[in-house]
C-alpha cells in the first residue's frame, strides 16, 4: 500500500510537464488518507459530497421515475420529507423495489403503497412473513413500540411519529417512524435529551406493563448511550465538565481503519463522564415513564388498535393521542456555570414576521416586467406597445390602443388600401400613403418569410416608410461625373452669361 502511494503521488506531481489534465478522486473514508496527498499541488480541493436535502431528494426521485407509470396519489414531494438521510443510489432503489412490487402483484400503476413498501424495505429490510410470533411476544411488542410512539408524541422538541409498526423487518420485530418537518443541520440540547426519551421509551412500557424488561430493548439502549455520551464528551452539553471535548481518533491510515477512540483524560475525569452519561440516561428514563404512567388508558388504546391492524399512520396516532398534552423541557442540565442568559429574545427573521402579518412565505415570485413598460405604468411615451400583435385595444380600434388597425404581421400600420382610424399616440408619425403588403398565392418563388410571389413582385413589403433602409444594407454608391465620351452633345451658350443656362435634361 506504501508503494501504492508514492506511485500515486510521483504521477500526480512527477517530473515530466502534463498540461491540460485534472485529476479526480472519490472516497468515503477521508480520514484514512494519508496527509501526503492532501498537500496543496495534490488533492488540495476538498469537496464533501453530504446526502441531499428535500429538494435534492424530490428531483432525483422524479429523475428515476420517468417512464415508469405511477398512480394519481402519489405524492413526490411527501416521500421525499419521509426519506431523510437517503442518498441518490437509497432514492432509485426505493423507485426500482416499488416498480418490482407492482409487477409481482399484477398491477398496472405504481401507488402510494407500494412506495410505502418500498421505503420500509430500503430501510429495514425485506418482511419475514415466514416468521412465527406468540401471542405474548406479540403483544409485548406491541407494548414495546407503543411506548416509544407515546412518550415521543409528548416530547415538545421531537418531530411526531409518522408511522408504527409490529410487523417483523430485517432484525427488528416492529419499529416506530419518526420523519422530521425540514432537513435539520444541528440540534438542541432539548432535541437531544428528547431523543433519549423518545429511545427509553419502548424499555419503560415493558417495565411499566410486564415489570420486567426484555431483550427486545438492547438496540435503544445502544442508542441512547451514544446519544448521551456525544452530549458529554463530542459537544459540550455538560456544566459539570464543560464545553470540552474528551477523547480523540487514534489510527494508522495504513492499517485501513480507525485505531478507535483514545482517552486523552485522566481517570477521574473518565469517572466524572461515565456519571454524566448515566445521569442523562436516568432522566430520559424517568420521563419516559411518567409519560407512560400518565397515559396508560391511552397506551392501553393504543396497543388494542396496533394489535388489529399491526400498522398505524400519522392520522389514527392523531386520532388516538388527541387526549395528550405536551410535556414541559426538561431543565435539570440547563446549568451555565453563574452564567445567566439574557431576558431580551432574538430576533424575528423577514418569515416570522410574514407569517405573524399573514401573508404567505417564501413570497411569490413577481412576473418580469416586459421591455419599454413602466412599472406600474402604460406603455412609455414614444416607445413600441407592450400588448400582443393582433390584441384589440380598448377602444376595439387596432391591436394596441391609439394604434391604427394593421395586417396580421403585427406591425401596426396599415394594410394596403386602408387609412389609419383612431388617434395616433405621440412619437409614431401617422402615414396616410397606402404600402403593399404580401400577398400569399400558389404561383411564383417562395421567399424567405414563407409567402409565395409572383418572379416580378420584386422584394417584399413589411410596411416600412418611403426610403427606409435598414442598418445592415450596404450603402449606395456615390454620384460620379459620366465620362466625356458619354456625354450627349450640348449647344453653345448665348453671348449674354448674365443668364443661367438650362439643358435638355433640365440640368444647370
Amino acid at each position: 500500500r506504501e508503494q501504492t502511494l508514492n506511485q500515486l503521488l510521483v504521477e500526480m506531481d512527477g517530473f515530466d510537464a502534463r498540461g491540460g489534465i485534472i485529476l479526480i478522486a472519490a472516497t468515503n473514508r477521508p480520514d484514512i488518507l494519508d496527509p501526503a496527498l492532501l498537500r496543496p499541488g495534490r488533492f488540495d480541493r476538498q469537496i464533501p459530497v453530504s446526502a441531499p436535502d428535500i429538494q435534492g431528494r424530490r428531483a432525483i426521485l422524479e429523475v428515476h421515475s420517468k417512464g415508469k407509470p405511477f398512480d394519481t396519489d402519489v405524492d413526490f414531494q411527501g416521500l421525499a420529507k419521509r426519506t431523510v438521510g437517503f442518498s441518490g443510489a437509497d432514492l432509485a432503489n426505493v423507485i426500482n423495489e416499488s416498480a418490482l412490487l407492482t409487477a409481482r402483484e399484477g398491477g398496472k400503476l405504481i401507488n402510494g403503497a407500494a412506495l410505502e413498501e418500498a421505503v420500509d424495505r430500503v430501510i429495514g429490510g425485506p418482511r419475514r412473513k415466514n416468521r412465527i410470533i406468540s401471542e405474548r411476544e406479540k403483544k409485548i411488542t406491541a407494548y414495546h413500540e407503543g411506548g416509544h410512539a407515546l412518550a415521543a408524541w409528548a416530547m415538545p422538541d421531537l418531530d411526531p411519529v409518522y408511522k408504527l409498526t409490529i410487523l417483523p423487518r430485517g432484525r427488528t420485530g416492529g419499529h416506530a417512524l419518526v420523519v422530521p418537518e425540514d432537513d435539520k443541520q444541528m440540534m438542541t440540547r432539548s432535541e437531544m435529551i428528547a431523543r433519549l426519551v423518545f429511545a427509553l421509551g419502548g424499555r419503560s412500557a415493558e417495565e411499566l406493563v410486564f415489570h420486567e424488561p426484555t431483550t427486545g430493548a438492547s438496540s435503544d439502549i445502544e442508542q441512547a448511550t451514544k446519544i448521551a455520551r456525544a452530549m458529554v464528551t463530542e459537544y459540550g452539553m455538560s456544566a459539570r465538565l464543560g464545553a470540552v471535548k474528551y477523547g480523540q481518533e487514534q489510527g494508522d491510515p495504513f492499517l485501513g481503519r480507525s485505531a478507535g477512540r483514545q482517552p486523552d483524560y485522566s481517570l477521574e475525569v473518565a469517572h466524572e463522564i461515565d456519571e454524566e452519561v448515566r445521569a442523562l440516561i436516568e432522566a430520559a428514563h424517568t420521563e419516559a415513564w411518567d409519560i407512560l404512567n400518565t397515559y396508560r388508558d391511552v397506551l392501553d388504546e393504543l396497543v388494542v388498535e396496533l394489535l388489529d391492524r399491526e400498522t398505524l399512520h400519522r392520522k389514527d396516532l392523531q386520532r388516538v393521542f388527541s387526549r395528550v398534552d405536551k410535556r414541559p423541557r426538561i431543565t435539570a442540565f440547563n446549568d451555565f456555570g453563574g452564567r445567566t442568559p439574557s431576558d431580551k429574545p432574538p430576533i424575528k427573521t423577514a418569515g416570522e414576521l410574514a407569517k405573524e402579518r399573514g401573508e404567505p412565505w417564501p413570497p411569490p415570485e413577481r412576473t418580469p416586467t416586459p421591455v419599454g413598460v413602466a412599472p406600474g405604468g402604460d406603455d412609455l411615451p414614444g416607445g413600441p406597445p407592450h400588448g400582443p400583435p393582433g390584441h384589440p385595444g380598448p377602444n376595439g380600434a387596432g391591436p394596441h390602443p391609439g394604434y391604427p388597425t394593421g395586417s396580421a404581421n403585427g406591425t401596426g400600420y396599415p394594410a394596403a388600401g386602408q387609412q389609419p382610424s383612431g388617434p395616433t399616440q405621440v412619437g409614431f408619425p401617422s402615414y396616410t400613403k397606402s404600402y403593399p403588403l404580401p400577398q400569399r398565392g400558389s404561383d411564383g418563388p417562395q421567399g424567405p418569410d414563407g409567402v409565395n410571389r409572383p418572379p416580378s413582385a420584386g422584394p417584399p413589403s413589411y410596411g416600412a416608410p418611403p426610403g427606409w433602409r435598414p442598418a445592415t444594407e450596404p450603402p449606395t454608391p456615390s454620384w460620379r461625373p459620366a465620362p466625356p465620351d458619354a456625354r450627349p452633345p450640348q449647344e453653345p451658350p448665348p453671348d449674354d452669361q448674365s443668364t443661367p443656362w438650362f439643358g435638355e435634361d433640365g440640368n444647370r
